[in-house]
């Protein structure tokens, strides 16, 4: 399991993300706006937008909100803000190489917001494809161990094309390559596994290790990112010592 995941991990168990649940309701809300605009507002049919309104329920959003936000995607709630996703590539302190995915409705906004973010923790934004290349897109999903034991994970993870599985700390990551998504996603629904996480993701091609200090503070200016409004997810390529993830848990 990435470091980063781990971090993402430490961090629900801890419920730092619920401290700011409105962020987390917004966040979760434009990412089924944008699955209900892509493909539809029927769920069966849409499994993109099956997994985003699930995750939302999982995180106890209102009925409410999660139908208007498919109305709005799929264009029948007209109120006039058009959301777009966009993909932005820096670094962090130490050249750690950082994607940031956005879906906004003002990318100047956004664009200014996050520069302003970069700069204040001595990093800096790139321009498109100067560090896009160290990273590849796959189709990723996590979930307890509980839910599925690793022997049936490693399977139907197979079986349906997954490049890995890997089972680490009570959780489950399946990585495959971006085609292989909706069938592994389907393969979970019919198994009544509800993933933490579901999605396509940005992994490092090869990561960076920097002493726990170093790494605590690039944690730190990703997270930074991750607060700003437009922002859906970050990645970087930087790898999570058990010591940093050990100093992580204790603070």
């Amino acid at each position: 399991m990435s470091g980063h995941s781990k971090w993402s991990t430490i961090k629900r168990k801890k419920g730092v993300a619920d401290a700011k649940r409105g962020a987390v309701f917004t966040r979760l809300a434009r990412e089924i706006v944008m699955s209900a605009r892509d493909g539809g507002s029927d769920i069966d049919s849409n499994f993109r937008l099956r997994l985003a309104v699930d995750k939302a329920r999982a995180e106890n959003m209102p009925k409410d909100n999660i139908e208007r936000a498919i109305k709005r995607g799929a264009g029948e709630d007209k109120d006039g803000v058009v959301f777009e996703q966009i993909t932005y590539e820096g670094y962090a302190p130490h050249g750690v190489a950082v994607m940031v995915e956005t879906v906004t409705d003002n990318r100047n906004r956004t664009v200014s917001d996050l520069r302003h973010a970069f700069s204040k923790m001595n990093g800096n934004m790139a321009e498109p494809g100067a560090v896009g290349w160290q990273f590849e897109r796959v189709a990723y999903f996590s979930f307890p161990s509980s839910m599925m034991n690793y022997d049936k994970a490693f399977e139907l993870g197979i079986e349906a094309g997954a490049n890995d599985v890997v089972e680490e700390d009570g959780d489950i990551e399946i990585t495959a390559p971006v085609e292989a998504f909706k069938i592994i996603a389907d393969a979970l629904h019919k198994a009544k596994v509800q993933p933490e996480e579901a999605g396509l993701r940005l992994l490092p091609k090869q990561e960076m290790e920097l002493d726990t200090d170093d790494t605590l503070q690039v944690l730190r200016a990703l997270e930074t990112i991750e607060d700003l409004d437009d922002v859906q997810n970050v990645y970087s390529n930087l790898k999570v010592s058990d010591q940093a993830l050990a100093a992580l848990e204790a603070a």
